[in-house]
């Protein structure tokens, strides 16, 4: 159900025009709506370590040009937490974007994504192909070379280690005991540039507002684990698409969005000096690049 907006936050670029909840098997998600001109982009969630407030450099932006639509990505925000892992689902995020679409009823749109967020896109422009106009990845996060094997990355974030440094921070038993020390860890590895402080205060603060436990479960539920599953997916999918990666990007190498872009037949952008969030670190570039996709393929879908 969608209703006015009434209070305000006094810290935003851009207030949105619309905001409401969409409700699927007792768990709300969270959507807000930017800006009335055509097309629509639909700002996909990402992993649940953060909420729709990371596309706070797009939305302003994109909003003058575009209709925009967010939505907090469930564990996370104002959608609600589960406990269960078969409730973060892949699926179940892509499902979560068909109803934010019917909600706001949005016939089309471009989807935009970034890292854990590609697979949940390429499900919904699989299953749903009508709604999805053309599709923009950033980071993606997949199951590709040269990336760790899922299967390998699974097993070793369950088991204990006598310490925890680097990368082996990467374990639950580490989250359970150390979340915020943890997402201190994982942030400055996606924010690698210099002068990036005050972006990973902010992505540290939003990583505070779900807890380890909910994280822990979006870890634990059930992904694609190869390549044949994410050409599996290509294979249905026919609209236009674009890849942008970081070429200093320290947590999926620039490579591995090499290939979703040689498998998917998509135009490849490589962001020399960026890390994994560009479109933090880097978004003057980055939402150019997105208004001209969208602008030079939105010409041919009308």
């Amino acid at each position: 159900m969608a209703v006015a907006l009434s209070q305000r936050e006094q810290t935003r670029a851009r207030y949105p025009d619309l905001e409401g909840y969409v409700e699927r098997d007792h768990v709300r998600s969270f959507y807000e709506v930017y800006g009335e001109a055509e097309p629509t982009i639909l700002l996909m969630a990402t992993w649940s370590i953060v909420h729709s407030r990371q596309w706070k450099m797009q939305i302003p932006y994109l909003a003058r040009h575009c209709r925009v639509l967010t939505f907090d990505g469930r564990g996370n925000g104002r959608s609600d937490r589960r406990s269960e892992p078969d409730a973060y689902r892949e699926e179940e995020y892509a499902a979560d974007a068909v109803a934010v679409l019917d909600a706001t009823a949005t016939e089309r749109a471009f989807v935009l994504s970034l890292s854990r967020g590609a697979e949940r896109s390429l499900l919904l422009a699989a299953n749903q192909p009508e709604r999805v106009a053309g599709m923009v990845f950033i980071a993606p996060s997949l199951p590709l070379p040269p990336a760790m094997p899922r299967r390998r990355a699974a097993q070793e974030f369950s088991e204990p280690r006598d310490e925890y440094a680097g990368w082996g921070k990467w374990n639950r038993h580490y989250w359970a005991e150390q979340y915020e020390e943890f997402l201190e860890f994982f942030f400055s590895q996606c924010l690698t540039e210099p002068h990036s402080t005050k972006q990973r205060e902010d992505a540290v603060g939003w990583g505070l507002e779900t807890n380890a436990e909910t994280l822990i479960a979006t870890q634990l539920a059930e992904r694609l684990v190869d390549e044949e599953g994410v050409r599996s997916l290509l294979e249905r999918i026919d609209c236009p698409m674009l890849v942008v990666h970081g070429g200093d990007d320290a947590i999926r190498p620039w490579a591995s969005g090499a290939r979703l872009a040689e498998l998917a037949n998509a135009a490849l952008t490589v962001l020399d000096g960026s890390g994994h969030f560009p479109h933090i670190r880097d978004p003057v570039r980055l939402n150019l690049i997105i208004r001209e996709f969208v602008e030079s393929h939105g010409r041919r879908t009308n």
